[in-house]
């Protein structure tokens, strides 16, 4: 347990942080998950959801929260899923 008044000020400021964090890709595995739903039922909007979907997903690693090669791959493989389903 820390000590000094920084050192728990640093304490709560982290946590707070980490449970924002921890919300935002929360969100962001939702969202991931209804537009592979959508896709694979072949719903009519899931182009709007996937597309909702890359824009959280640059949205955090924009931010630094979701590393940029992360991002990259689960957009493409969003974007893969949509473009087969369409043919």
């Amino acid at each position: 347990m820390p000590n000094l008044k920084q050192a728990i000020k640093r304490v709560s400021i982290n946590s707070k942080k980490t449970e924002i964090n921890k919300n935002k890709m929360s969100e962001v595995r939702t969202a991931v998950k209804k537009a592979h739903v959508a896709v694979s039922t072949a719903s009519e909007g899931a182009m709007d959801l996937v597309r909702s979907a890359q824009k959280q997903i640059d949205k955090l690693a924009g931010k630094g929260k979701m590393k940029k090669n992360t991002a990259a791959r689960r957009v493409s493989r969003l974007q893969k899923a949509l473009n087969a389903q369409a043919k």
